[in-house]
């Protein structure tokens, strides 16, 4: 399983392997490769699906989510051959659709073959693409920086309303005490009238 995260940006990113995302984002490994076992197993699982409905079983599968549109490319190439070992299929793979790979010379080697092959047949594959429903979420990589942000907001604004609060009864308070002090005032001066009389 290749999988590569490509980072929003005004210019364009390099793509992040997976096995980079933990150190790169600062989260935890332990977690993480928790939810990348799910991604695989769930892959496993449509192949199965593929096979238990007796569909066309692919060779290999492509999911992209790229400006809102979902994208699944199912290839049914012959990857049996020794010539398309999995390092050979990753090579292919990031150059196809990362745009990636031919500085290293062993690479190199191998896109100049697979791209100069003339008996290479076509390929056989079937696409399918429909548009995602917009839904404001958080994303996985900055989820518990956004979390943590939201409960210092949380507090912070808690703190605000305390001290507003503390603010408010001491006005309170104040009023009520010069109201008081006015009132014994008023009655110490009622009392000073009567005994003048």
């Amino acid at each position: 399983m290749f999988f590569y995260y490509i980072p929003k940006a005004i210019i364009k990113k390099k793509p992040v392997n997976v096995y980079e995302v933990p150190k790169k984002f600062n989260i935890n490994e332990t977690e993480y490769l928790k939810t990348v076992d799910i991604l695989y197993q769930t892959i496993k699982d449509l192949r199965e699906d593929f096979k238990d409905t007796e569909q066309k079983l692919w060779s290999n599968i492509t999911i992209s989510i790229v400006h809102n549109i979902f994208k699944v490319e199912f290839n049914y190439d012959k990857i049996s051959e020794e010539e398309y070992s999995s390092y050979v299929r990753h090579v292919i793979w990031r150059y196809k659709y990362l745009h990636l790979g031919g500085e290293i010379k062993e690479e190199r080697k191998i896109l100049d073959r697979y791209l100069n092959q003339s008996d290479n047949p076509k390929e056989e594959k079937e696409t399918y693409q429909t548009g995602i429903y917009i839904k404001s979420s958080n994303n996985a990589v900055g989820y518990d920086r956004e979390v943590k942000a939201a409960i210092e907001k949380q507090e912070e604004q808690k703190q605000r309303a305390i001290e507003q609060e503390e603010k408010r009864q001491k006005k309170i308070e104040e009023k009520v005490k010069k109201q008081e002090e006015k009132r014994k005032k008023a009655e110490e001066n009622n009392k000073n009238q009567i005994l003048k009389m």
